[in-house]
Parts: C-alpha cells; sequence; structure tokens
C-alpha cells in the first residue's frame, strides 16, 4: 500500500513519494509534505525552466533559482515560468 501525505500544494491528502527527493533536510521535508504528484508536476516545470532559460545546473547560481522556484512551486507562491514554451501541435496527417 502507498503511503499518503497531506500536500500542502494541493492541500489534501494524497499519495506521497516512495523516498526523499535527495539528501538532508529539504528532501525530507518534501518527502513528508509533498505529494506524488506536485513532485511529478514540479519536475516538468523544472525542465522547462532549464531549457528556457539555458540553465547549467552545475552553477550555483542557477541552482539557487531553481530552489527559490521549486519551494514557490510547492508553497502555491508565484514563480517564473517558462515563457517560450509552445506545446507541439498534433499533426493529423503523420
Amino acid at each position: 500500500m502507498s503511503r499518503t501525505v497531506f500536500c500542502r500544494k494541493y492541500q489534501s491528502e494524497q499519495e506521497g513519494l516512495a523516498r526523499p527527493p535527495f539528501p538532508g533536510p529539504k528532501g525530507q521535508d518534501i518527502y513528508d509534505n509533498v505529494s506524488k504528484q506536485a513532485w511529478q508536476e514540479w519536475l516538468h516545470e523544472q525542465t522547462m525552466l532549464i531549457n528556457e532559460k539555458h540553465l547549467n545546473v552545475m552553477d550555483p547560481e542557477a541552482k539557487r533559482f531553481l530552489d527559490e522556484q521549486r519551494d514557490r512551486f510547492l508553497n502555491n507562491e508565484n514563480y517564473e515560468k517558462a515563457e517560450g514554451y509552445v506545446p507541439p501541435a498534433h499533426d493529423a496527417n503523420k
């Protein structure tokens, strides 16, 4: 049976992560208070930010930026979104 958490993003009981997403107190906080769904949504947003802004995740400044945006996203605060993303059009002729 999967574990549940009270997700701070969705303010409801939801399926939790199987393990902390990374070591340390912040990873444990996410494990304890963020749903699997919210985490997966963040990973999608993070990927778009990295690609749109051409971030080097090894750069400490880029890591700080992503950490801040992650916290804002998971706390339902305004966060920077990838503005240039356009979903691919479905071509019915293929």
